[in-house]
C-alpha cells in the first residue's frame, strides 16, 4: 500500500487502501478478542473443570479471578509492547501479540483438568492467563487503534477508529456463536465434560487467518515518516511517564475517561452474562443466546457514536454514557430479574427481613450464615420454578410454549431427547393439571402468554446495556490517540487504556459477585460500576480536554 494513496483520503470517502487497513486491523483484533473472551464466556464450566475441589459459589469466584488474572498484567503488556511499538513500529508489534495470544488459547484447549493432574491444572491455567493472554492483549489494542488512527484523515478519526471499537464486541459475539453451535451439536452434558475445549482449539484456525492478513499490512505512514526523519523516540517510557506534562495527561485519560468506560463496558456485557447464569440461574445456552441477540442489535452503534463524536466531541458522549449508566444500572438489572426469573425475585422479596425462619415457598429453613439472603435465594431454590426465559428456547421445538411449576419440568424437548417423557405425554400431563395448580401458576405471573414478552423484554434490557457500552467505548480510541504525540503515542495511550479496562473493568465480575456473596443482596455488586463511573464523570467534566480537533499528523 502506498503512502500517497493514504494521504489523499481526506478529500472524499475511504480509499481502497484505507478500507483494507481498517478491515485487516479489525479482523485481527476480532480474532484476538475471541480468544480472550472464550474464557469469560465459559467461566462457570471452567470453574467446574479446574476448581472442582471447592463448593460451586467458590468455584465461580475462583474462575472469575482466574479470568481477571489476565487483566491484571495487561498494563505491563501495554508497557512492554507499547515501548516496542514506539521504537520498532506498529505493524510488527501487534503481529507478535496475536501469535502469543492465539497459541496460548490453543494450549488451554489441550490442558488437562484438575481431576487429571490435580492442582497443577489451575496453576498452569492462571500462568497462561497471566503471561501469555494478558501480556499479549496489553500490546494488541494500542497497536491496532494507533495504526488505524494514523491512517485516518482529520475530522474522521472517530468514525475510522470506531470499527476497531466494534472488535471487542464482535469477538465476544463470535465466541458466543461458536459456543452455542458446539453446545447444540454435541449436547449440554458432553459440552460440559469435554466439548468446551472445541472453541479453544478452533482458535488456531482464526490465528492462521489473522497472521496472513497482518503480514500484508505496511507500516503506519505517520510513524514511518517520523522514523525516516530520525525523530522517533529512543526512550518512550521515560518520555511518556517521566515528565509531568505527559504524565498528567495519562492520569486524566485514566481517571476522567477510561476508568468509567471500563466498568460500564464490563457491566453491560460480562457481568450481565454472569448475572444471568450464576445469580438468576438462567441456563448457559439461553444466557449466551440472550447476550448474543443484544450484541447483534447493538454493535452498529459503536460506529454511530464514533461518527457523532467527530461532530460534537468525544467528551460529551463518553461522559454522558457513564452518567446515564450510573443512574440506571440498578433499575435495569432489577427489571432483568423480573423478566428472566420472577420466581427468584419473589422469593427474595419474601425472604428479606425475615431473620432465620422459614421462607415461604422454600422447602428447608434458612440457616444463619455469612450471606443469609443469598443463601435463601440461590442455595435453597429446590421448589422454585425454572427461569422463565429459559423455557421459551427449550419449548420452541415442541411447537408451543409451556411453563413449569413447583420445580417440575413440563415442556423441555431437550430432556425428551435424553429419554424422558415425549412431547405428547407431557401435553397430556399438562392438561391434567388441577385447577388449583393452574391458579397458582397464574398468580406466580408465569403464564404461557407472558413467556415471549419476557424474552423480548430481557433482550431489550440487555440491548440498553449494550447501548451504554457503545456510547463510552465508540469514541475512546480516537480520544486516546489524540491526547498524545506520535513519538510516544503507542506507549502513552496503552497504559491508561489497560489499567482502566484491565484493572477497573476486568476485576469487576469477580469483585461484584464477591460483594453479592458477602451482602446477600444480588444487586449490591452494581455499586462497583456506579461509583467508578460517577468518579469518571466528575473528573472528566472538570479536567479532561476535548480532542476532536487535534491534528495528530502535526504532533
Amino acid at each position: 500500500m502506498s503512502t500517497m494513496a493514504v494521504s489523499q483520503a481526506g478529500v472524499g470517502g475511504m480509499t481502497k487502501d484505507e478500507r483494507f487497513v481498517i478491515l485487516a486491523s479489525s479482523l485481527g483484533t476480532v480474532f484476538e478478542w475471541y480468544d480472550f473472551y472464550l474464557y469469560g464466556s465459559l467461566a462457570s464450566i471452567i470453574g467446574a473443570q479446574f476448581f472442582s475441589a471447592y463448593p460451586p459459589a467458590t468455584r465461580d469466584i475462583f474462575a472469575l479471578l482466574a479470568f481477571a488474572a489476565g487483566f491484571l498484567v495487561r498494563p505491563f503488556g501495554a508497557i512492554v509492547f507499547g515501548r516496542i511499538g514506539d521504537i520498532v513500529g506498529r505493524k510488527y508489534t501487534f503481529l507478535v501479540t496475536i501469535l502469543i495470544m492465539g497459541l496460548s488459547t490453543f494450549i488451554v484447549g489441550l490442558l488437562p483438568n484438575a481431576a487429571t493432574i490435580g492442582i497443577a491444572a489451575p496453576i498452569i491455567l492462571i500462568a497462561l492467563r497471566l503471561r501469555a493472554q494478558g501480556l499479549a492483549l496489553g500490546g494488541e489494542y494500542g497497536g491496532a487503534a494507533t495504526y488505524v488512527a494514523e491512517h485516518a484523515p482529520n475530522g474522521k478519526r472517530g468514525y475510522y477508529t470506531s470499527f476497531i471499537q466494534t472488535t471487542a464486541t464482535l469477538g465476544l459475539f463470535l465466541s458466543l456463536l461458536v459456543i452455542l453451535f458446539t453446545r447444540s451439536a454435541i449436547g449440554e452434558a458432553d459440552f460440559a465434560a469435554w466439548g468446551w475445549r472445541i472453541p479453544f482449539l478452533v482458535s488456531v484456525l482464526l490465528l492462521g487467518i489473522s497472521v496472513w492478513i497482518r503480514l500484508r499490512l505496511n507500516e503506519s505512514p505517520i510513524f514511518q515518516k517520523m522514523k525516516d526523519e530520525g525523530k522517533s523516540s529512543k526512550a518512550p517510557l521515560t518520555e511518556a511517564f517521566g515528565n509531568w506534562q505527559n504524565g498528567k495527561l495519562v492520569l486524566l485519560a485514566l481517571l476522567g475517561g477510561v476508568m468509567g468506560q471500563g466498568v460500564v463496558w464490563y457491566t453491560g456485557q460480562f457481568y450481565a452474562l454472569f448475572f444471568l447464569q450464576s445469580i438468576l440461574k438462567v441456563d448457559g445456552y439461553t444466557a449466551n443466546l440472550l447476550i448474543a441477540w443484544s450484541l447483534l442489535l447493538g454493535t452498529g452503534f459503536f460506529i454511530v457514536f464514533g461518527m457523532l463524536s467527530d461532530k460534537i466531541g468525544r467528551k460529551p458522549i463518553i461522559l454522558g454514557g457513564c452518567l446515564i449508566a450510573a443512574l440506571t444500572f440498578f433499575p435495569i438489572f432489577k427489571m432483568i430479574t423480573s423478566n428472566a426469573n420472577p420466581a427468584l425475585e419473589k422469593a427474595i422479596e419474601q425472604g428479606q427481613g425475615r431473620g432465620g425462619g422459614r421462607s415461604r415457598g422454600l422447602r428447608r429453613p434458612v440457616q444463619p450464615g455469612r450471606y443469609p439472603r443469598l443463601h435463601r435465594a440461590l442455595r435453597h431454590r429446590t421448589r422454585l420454578p425454572r427461569p422463565v426465559v429459559g423455557q421459551v428456547f427449550d419449548d420452541i421445538g415442541c411447537g408451543r410454549f409451556r411453563r413449569e411449576g413447583d420445580g417440575q419440568r413440563q415442556g423441555s424437548c431437550l430432556r425428551e431427547r435424553q429419554g424422558q417423557q415425549s412431547c405428547g405425554s407431557r401435553r397430556r400431563a399438562g392438561r391434567r393439571l388441577s385447577e388449583d395448580r393452574r391458579r397458582r401458576h397464574r398468580e406466580d405471573g408465569a403464564s404461557v402468554r407472558h413467556l415471549p414478552s419476557a424474552v423480548a423484554a430481557t433482550i431489550g434490557l440487555l440491548f440498553i446495556l449494550v447501548i451504554f457500552v457503545t456510547m463510552v467505548y465508540g469514541p475512546i480510541a480516537a480520544m486516546l490517540v489524540e491526547l498524545f504525540p506520535t513519538r510516544i503515542r503507542y506507549t502513552s495511550m496503552s497504559l491508561p487504556y489497560h489499567i482502566g479496562n484491565g484493572w477497573f473493568g476486568g476485576l469487576l465480575p469477580a469483585t461484584a459477585f464477591a460483594i453479592v456473596a458477602s451482602t446477600g443482596d444480588i444487586y449490591a455488586g452494581l455499586w462497583y460500576p456506579v461509583i467508578f463511573a460517577s468518579i469518571t464523570v466528575v473528573i472528566g467534566f472538570l479536567f479532561l480536554p476535548e480532542t476532536k480537533d487535534v491534528d495528530i499528523k502535526a504532533t
